[in-house]
């Protein structure tokens, strides 16, 4: 039971009743001094708010919850383009090809590539169908008939052939879990088999055109592929991988120790390295535990080797006889949402970006080391998504951050091939996904949104900013205003802003930015939380979604983006509330059973305590009135000798 002042000029300190000499001084003691402002003003120089602004998202995503402003140029997850400080412009537009008519059910793309600036493609059938070839038209955009080939089982990989004799080959590699082997053309027009050797995967090193089976066994021709009816190529034998069949999930060309371009086989069970003097493989430092998803899509790209597995990327540059092994993946700070995990199958190397295709219908899968009999036996652990709800995309790494280049809006659909090309004059990507190839326009340089006029944009975007609690999650804080600069609005191309509070994902929309709404196409809006009164929270986030003209009236719609320049949440900061009382109290009789002697112990004892003492000077039987708190300050005036009377002015504090 809480205790209680019932006389006047009475207060309660520490188990002690003392009487008081005037009434007493109550402060708000939780307020955050001043601030010091030193030099020229800034944007948060204001005394009584803080000023958090979003205009730099080059981090790229993957940042859930900020620390204070520490994450302020990251995105928890954005399909907007994100590369372009004060730009937060629509991606670019991806073109869904025609697919053509064939009788695969459940068709992939195996493999797409270029050959004398044409663009060919596989789609996969299933074990009783063959696959089929196709050859892209660039002025019909549709895919045409299917071309005379005898590729007989699955297409997994292709590479262009530069042999020494000038003749450039496009060649595709098929395989079963026994064989098979490659199909090619010099032309385009004439495709032969070879089925002397299996091939799963195909690369080129030395003049010469290599490959090596399912079973890890590696081979090559030197010079001329046979183009005769007879397709008797001289295959040459090399070295034998030393991990069981079906681990092999790359094959490449990168630079040893020595800065010597060699061959590499990415495997489930790591990297190794190709001794040609030797013709034997080399165990490297990237050596892992065993994981299905291991390497799979391993690239070359600038100066270093990106290995994958699962969601996460190891960066391995290898030189001056030392390697550095980095983590890069899209996996790192907070990962990727749920929906959009999946799995790295395919990665490709351009200007700007390495592109990485993530497939979503296969979700990351936990292993244990109890999993494994023995060294050599893989095991998918518990699927951490139903299979048939992830969205798989395309994910952009600059050596800065991850942009999403594009998502699925089908679920459960797997992401079957990757390539990047400057067919038809046009720098492109190309993929596979759902029985279609898609493309899209990559930029050659680094762009800016202002001053490129002919870049095609994808009809809309979203864009989540990390929760932000400034960096006090102990302390409320008060919502004023939000500003948002934007440019290039019309009645189409138009801004929605919705906002979240204390980590629930439920949207209130605080304003639909267009020209009208803004007054202009360019400008700063302000929006005022809670009518004037501002909107409390623990930690605040913001969606953007951006939107253009999707009419097709002129054709150039496709090149217009609203620009979102920045994005300025004024707010306050609010302590909890705190009190400070300022007493008087009167030593100079006794008072309930204490004499002047006893109420100074008492009041000593209640100013040395190392632990909080109860004060209070009301009648509250519910004890909401009593505060725990600390004696800070003692002032007072004292006879002399054996006289104890006196009169002391103490101030206390909530802490």
């Amino acid at each position: 039971m809480a205790n209680a002042v019932v006389e006047q000029n009475e207060i309660y300190l520490d188990g002690v009743y003392y009487p008081t000499t005037r009434p007493i001084r109550s402060t708000l003691a939780s307020i955050y001094p001043a601030k010091v402002v030193i030099g020229d003003t800034t944007k948060d120089s204001q005394l009584r708010t803080s000023i958090i602004v979003w205009s730099d998202h080059r981090g790229g995503i993957g940042i859930n919850r900020m620390e204070g402003a520490g994450g302020v140029n990251r995105a928890w997850f954005s399909t907007s383009q994100l590369r372009y400080k004060n730009h937060l412009v629509l991606p670019g537009l991806a073109t869904e090809t025609t697919t053509p008519t064939h009788s695969i059910d459940g068709a992939t793309i195996g493999a797409i590539n270029t050959l004398a600036d044409e663009v060919y493609a596989f789609w996969n059938g299933s074990a009783s169908v063959s696959p089929i070839l196709y050859k892209y038209n660039n002025n019909t955009g549709s895919w045409g008939s299917a071309l005379t080939q005898s590729a007989v089982d699955q297409v997994t990989d292709s590479v262009v052939y530069a042999a020494p004799s000038g003749t450039t080959y496009l060649v595709f590699a098929h395989y079963d879990a026994n064989g098979s082997g490659i199909t090619y053309s010099a032309d385009g027009s004439t495709w032969k088999t070879d089925a002397n050797q299996g091939a799963r995967f195909l690369t080129v090193w030395d003049e010469r055109l290599w490959a090596i089976t399912n079973a890890g066994r590696l081979w090559y021709i030197a010079g001329n592929l046979d183009t005769d009816s007879s397709v008797d190529n001289d295959e040459v034998l090399d070295a034998q991988l030393p991990v069981p069949s079906g681990s092999i999930t790359k094959l490449f060309v990168a630079r040893n120790a020595m800065g010597i371009p060699i061959i590499y086989a990415a495997t489930t069970h790591g990297l190794f390295a190709h001794n040609a003097d030797n013709a034997r493989w080399e165990d490297t430092q990237m050596d892992f535990p065993v994981h299905p998803d291991n390497g799979k899509g391993t690239v070359r790209w600038r100066d270093s080797v990106y290995y994958p597995s699962g969601n996460g990327i190891y960066k391995y540059i290898n030189g001056n006889n030392s390697a550095v092994i980095t983590i890069v993946g899209p996996d790192k700070d907070d990962g990727l949402p749920a929906g959009y995990r999946g799995a790295i199958r395919h990665m490709a190397g351009s200007h700007n970006e390495l592109l990485v295709g993530i497939d979503a219908s296969a979700a990351p899968s936990t292993i244990s080391s109890t999993s494994f009999p023995y060294q050599w036996i893989s095991h998918h652990g518990a699927r951490t998504m139903s299979p048939d709800s992830g969205n798989s995309s395309i994910l952009g790494y600059n050596e800065m951050g991850w942009e999403v280049k594009w998502a699925s809006e089908t679920g459960g659909k797997g992401f079957d091939a990757m390539h990047v090309s400057d067919a038809y004059s046009e720098y492109r990507v190309w993929w596979g996904h759902n029985d279609i190839i898609h493309f899209m326009d990559l930029p050659k340089d680094i762009i800016n949104p202002s001053e490129v006029s002919e870049f095609a944009y994808a009809e809309t975007s979203t864009h989540e900013t990390p929760w932000f609690n400034a960096g006090q999650s102990e302390v409320d804080k008060l919502a004023l205003n939000l500003r948002i600069e934007a440019q290039d609005l019309t009645t189409n191309e138009k801004v929605k802003v919705q906002y979240a509070t204390d980590y629930a994902e439920t949207y209130t929309t605080a304003v639909t930015l267009d020209s009208s709404t803004m007054g202009a196409a360019s400008g700063t809006y302000t929006y005022t939380f809670g009518s004037n009164l501002g909107a409390g929270f623990r930690a605040i986030k913001f969606k953007l979604t951006l939107y253009r003209d999707t009419a097709t009236t002129t054709g150039l719609e496709k090149f217009n983006t609203p620009d979102v320049v920045s994005l300025t949440l004024e707010y306050r900061k609010k302590l909890a509330a705190k009190w400070g009382h300022t007493i008087d109290i009167d030593i100079n009789n006794e008072y309930k059973g204490n004499d002047p002697k006893g109420m100074r112990a008492a009041l000593i004892s209640a100013i040395e305590s190392t632990l909080l003492v109860e004060f209070t000077f009301r009648d509250d039987s519910g004890g909401t009135r009593n505060y725990y708190v600390d004696v800070v300050s003692a002032q007072g005036m004292e006879f002399t000798g054996h006289d104890e009377r006196g009169s002391t002015t103490i101030q206390v504090v909530e802490p």
